[in-house]
């Protein structure tokens, strides 16, 4: 029991309270507790130092590749074979088409960017941390005043939290991407030129730009997404032949989805829309591919307008009709 006594003590005072595997072996071979505190000190803690850092960059490379495989996975492979039989049973039109795509692989470059980085962070935080472990520094103090900052920046940086939150579901559901036009909250509409973490910067019809926090978008209305309607409220007088009025319509809207790739379907006329105060109002809907509906609307309205000319079809204008205030003992006579 002396003996063994010995020994511990002898471990303790040449190696610590808490020995490492190279500097008790080094004791039991030579006895000597400078040679193993010297052996300890050039080879333990260097040696297991150089461990840490190499586990931790291998580790940083498997998750980062997992993390870009798991989100790739996601956008093709075995996920797209099980939602097959989804895809067949869905229209054309409905499907994501080749700018969708390309979108979404620039989606999944922009999140496995995010999440490695936050990853290779963590991994790294942690590396650190043993190794300052295996320095001897006691990391109690240094843990609580990391607790400290951290409380202090989350309070004061709470909106910039939010926004790169907002930045990341953003992306993640897909809710819109650089070339969409998009419509925020309905108080600020463009095309989306780029969209970061924190802020997604908008280019309106006139040419100004606008930098949107992702934190401040509460409301997204995507009008090119997936597919596109142009919407036409095409008004005529009300002493028109309603029945020739709809067949010129269809006519033309029949030409131009012949010859224009991006109808999607065959246009479909929806009858009176409204009974105006000037005219008679009739709606056609053209299913079109995305941010197509504004150039379809325009050549339809330009090939209406011809063929409505042609026919002798009026497009009604407001009128109004005057009265002048006559003398006593004259009649009223409308004029004009």
């Amino acid at each position: 029991m002396l003996l063994a006594a010995a020994s511990a003590q002898q471990l303790t005072d040449a190696c610590g309270s808490n020995p490492t595997w190279l500097c008790r072996t080094t004791l039991d071979v030579t006895g000597s507790g400078t040679a193993a505190r010297i052996v300890d000190a050039v080879l333990g803690k260097p040696l297991a130092i150089a461990l840490i850092a190499v586990a931790a960059i291998v580790v940083n490379r498997i998750v980062r590749r997992a993390i870009k495989r798991g989100l790739r996975t996601l956008n093709s492979g075995a996920v797209q074979e099980r939602l097959g039989v989804v895809r067949r049973a869905t229209p054309d039109a409905l499907l994501e088409t080749g700018e969708t795509s390309l979108r979404a692989e620039q989606r999944i470059e922009a999140l496995g960017s995010v999440l490695s980085s936050v990853a290779s962070f963590v991994i790294f935080i942690v590396a650190g941390l043993m190794i300052l472990g295996q320095l001897g520094i006691d990391l109690a103090p240094l843990l609580a005043g990391a607790g400290i900052v951290g409380i202090a920046l989350g309070f004061g940086a709470q909106t910039l939290v939010k926004d790169f939150l907002s930045g990341i579901f953003i992306l993640v559901e897909d809710q819109f991407g650089v070339g969409d036009i998009v419509d925020l909250d309905q108080t600020t509409s463009g095309t989306v030129e780029a969209v970061s973490l924190r802020t997604t910067r908008l280019r309106s019809v006139n040419g100004t730009v606008w930098h949107v926090p992702n934190g401040d978008i509460r409301r997204v209305g995507n009008m090119s997404q997936h597919w596109s309607r142009a919407l036409l409220d095409i008004e005529v007088a009300y002493g028109t032949d309603l029945d020739q009025a709809k067949a010129v319509i269809e006519r033309v809207a029949g030409e131009v989805a012949a010859e224009d790739k991006a109808v999607l379907e065959p246009p479909d006329l929806w009858g009176v829309e409204q009974l105006g105060a000037n005219g008679v109002t009739l709606r056609l809907v053209v299913k079109t591919t995305p941010s197509e509906q504004w150039r379809v609307s325009r050549l339809l309205r330009e090939r209406i307008k011809a063929a409505f000319d042609a026919e002798g079809i009026e497009i009604p204008f407001p009128q109004q009709q005057v009265w002048v205030r006559p003398a006593a003992d004259e009649p009223a006579q409308p004029e004009g």
